[in-house]
């Protein structure tokens, strides 16, 4: 590690900072009926930068198509929205969620090719196809952010909670757990995230 105040190397940093996807952590032996802990060897990498004036940028590699990278926008006043994603689909096990789905090879809106290619297009024809299935996960996750951020959670527009008290207990220690990682780093520094959901 860097002494303080040294510029460090972000691929340095990237790799002591890891790893935050441990299976041990965080996921439990079931969710919804599905055994979650059958983790296979990690394989997609996200590289989640902390940048100057509260903006952050994604990089997405060793993923089922081509290395994407989401380019430098707002982070928000807690964590990166995508980070969240990360913390707590893995928490909860989910293999159809934002991440899993990028994992299968779609693109999402606002990521880029890191080398253009004609995969572009087969990314988004993949992602029309998936986009429903991880409705379940978004919706998780967003419940999740909501109790933790101390949003409300009654009211118009809100219906019933769509995770069990046991499921929101793990996506908010996982969000705890991403937020005190992600406040450790300096700007310029990394958290790399593993992808090590099972279910493909």
């Amino acid at each position: 590690m860097a002494p303080p105040g040294a510029v460090a190397d972000p691929s340095v940093v990237e790799a002591e900072i890891l790893d935050l996807a441990q299976p041990s952590r965080s996921a439990p032996a079931t969710v919804a009926g599905r055994k979650a802990g059958g983790y296979r060897y990690p394989r997609m990498i996200i590289v989640f930068t902390k940048l100057p004036g509260s903006r952050h940028e994604i990089l997405v590699h060793s993923r089922n198509g081509p290395d994407v990278r989401l380019p430098a926008r707002e982070t928000g006043p807690t964590i990166p929205h995508d980070l969240a994603h990360a913390a707590v689909e893995t928490a909860l096990g989910f293999d159809d969620g934002f991440w899993a789905t990028m994992e299968k090879g779609a693109t999402f809106e606002g990521f880029v090719l890191v080398q253009p290619s004609r995969h572009k297009r087969s990314g988004i024809k993949l992602l029309r196809r998936l986009e429903q299935e991880s409705t379940r996960a978004e919706m998780a996750v967003s419940w999740a952010h909501r109790v933790w951020s101390g949003q409300r959670t009654e009211g118009q527009g809100l219906g019933a909670t769509p995770i069990e008290p046991a499921q929101l207990e793990l996506a908010l220690r996982a969000l705890d757990d991403a937020r005190e990682r992600w406040d450790a780093l300096s700007e310029g520094q990394s958290l790399k995230w593993t992808w090590c959901v099972s279910g493909r």
